[in-house]
C-alpha cells in the first residue's frame, strides 16, 4: 500500500504511514461488545493487508483500546500509533494545562507500553484552546522532554484546522472528511499541503451511511452513538453520520452506490470506493476507517489499492453533495 509522510522532519520525528489506516474507537467496546480476541483479529488483518497506522484515544473504553493496541504494536515493530487526549476531564480551557498534559500522556504511555508516544492529538478541544499560545508552548515542552515525538489536533471545524495549521510545530490535523462532507477540500487540504502538515481523515463512511447497507428502517443498539447522539446531546453531532440527517443520508447513499455502479471502479464495494475517494484527495495523508471484524478490516485495506477514480465519478460526488448536503452542513463545520 502507498505510504505518505504524516509527520515531516521539521515538525517531529519523520513518519510515513499507509494511505489507509485503522481507527480503533470501536475496539474500546464503548458501543457494542468487542472481545480482545476480536480486536486483535482486526488489528492483525489490517497489518497483514498493509496498514501501518493505528489511531486510538485515551477515552476509548477508558484506556482499553490503547492497552489492546499497545500489546499488539509491541509484537509488530514499525507501526505508527497515534493517540488523543483532552476528554478525560470537562472540555473547558482551564483544564488544558501542562500538569494535565503530563498526567494524560503518562497514562497513555503506560497503556501503550512505550516511553515516547509517536503522536498525541488534542481530542477536539474548544476553539479557545486551539487559539491559545500557552497550549502549544506546553506541547512543545512535552516534545523537548521526550514524552511525545510529535503533536497534532483532532478538530471539528475547518476554522479550527486552519488556526492549528498556522502553528509552526503542529504535525497533523485530524478532521472529518468524506463524500458527504466536502468543506475541508476548499481551504484546509491546500493549507496543510503548503505547510507540510499531515491530514488524518476520520468518519470516512459517514458512520456507515456510505456503505450503502442502511435504509430508513435501520436501527442501532441503544449504546451506539448512531442511536444516542443523533441530536448532538452527547458530543458534536458532526461525529454521528457526519452531521447529516439520517433519512437524507440514506437517500444520498443510494445514489452514491448507483454512481459506483455506473462510473466507479469494478470489483470494489461502495464502502471501499468511498475510502478510496478520501485518500485520493490531494493533501490527505491517511484515512482511518474503523472495523469490527477481520473481514471488514481487509476490505478497508483493499481500498488502498484502488486505481485513480474517474473524473465522472468525482463530479458525481460533488453533485450529490450540492444537492443533498451543502445547504445543511457546509456552513456548520
Amino acid at each position: 500500500m502507498e505510504q505518505r509522510t504524516l509527520i515531516s522532519s521539521d515538525r517531529g520525528a519523520t513518519r510515513d504511514v499507509s494511505v489507509v489506516g485503522l481507527g480503533t474507537w470501536q475496539l474500546g467496546a464503548d458501543w457494542g461488545d468487542v472481545t480482545e480476541a476480536d480486536a486483535r483479529a482486526v488489528l492483525a488483518a489490517s497489518v497483514d493487508a498493509g496498514v501501518t497506522f493505528i489511531d486510538t484515544a485515551d477515552v476509548y473504553g477508558d484506556g482499553r483500546s490503547e492497552q489492546v493496541v499497545g500489546r499488539f504494536a509491541a509484537e509488530h515493530p514499525g507501526l505508527t500509533v497515534a493517540t488523543k487526549m483532552g476528554r478525560r476531564q470537562e472540555q473547558v480551557p482551564e483544564n488544558y494545562t501542562l500538569d494535565n498534559f503530563r498526567s494524560w500522556t503518562d497514562r497513555s504511555r503506560r497503556n501503550l507500553g512505550v516511553d515516547t508516544l509517536d503522536l498525541v492529538q488534542l481530542h477536539c478541544p474548544p476553539t479557545a484552546v486551539v487559539e491559545a499560545d500557552r497550549v502549544y508552548d506546553d506541547l512543545d515542552t512535552l516534545v523537548s522532554e521526550g514524552v511525545i515525538a510529535a503533536y497534532g489536533l483532532s478538530v471539528e471545524t475547518c476554522d479550527q484546522a486552519l488556526a492549528a495549521i498556522a502553528r509552526p510545530h503542529v504535525a497533523t490535523i485530524q478532521i472529518i472528511l468524506n463524500a458527504f462532507r466536502l468543506k475541508p477540500l476548499d481551504e484546509v487540504l491546500p493549507a496543510a499541503q503548503a505547510a507540510g502538515v499531515g491530514i488524518i481523515a476520520r468518519v470516512p463512511l459517514a458512520s456507515g451511511l456510505l456503505s450503502g447497507k442502511y435504509d430508513e428502517s435501520t436501527t442501532f443498539a441503544p449504546d451506539d452513538h448512531r442511536s444516542f447522539n443523533r441530536d448532538g446531546s452527547a458530543f458534536d453531532v458532526g461525529e454521528t453520520f457526519s452531521g447529516v440527517d439520517f433519512a437524507t443520508g440514506v437517500q444520498a447513499a443510494r445514489e452514491f452506490s448507483a454512481l459506483v455502479d455506473s462510473v466507479g471502479p469494478t470489483g470494489l464495494s461502495p464502502a471501499e470506493v468511498a475510502l478510496a475517494w478520501v485518500w485520493q484527495q490531494p493533501g490527505v495523508t491517511t484515512v482511518i476507517p474503523g472495523a469490527r471484524s477481520a473481514q471488514q478490516a481487509r476490505a478497508n485495506a483493499a481500498a488502498g489499492d484502488a486505481d485513480p477514480l474517474a473524473p465522472a465519478f468525482l463530479d458525481g460526488v460533488r453533485d450529490l453533495y450540492d444537492r443533498f448536503f451543502r445547504e445543511a452542513v457546509h456552513g456548520r463545520w
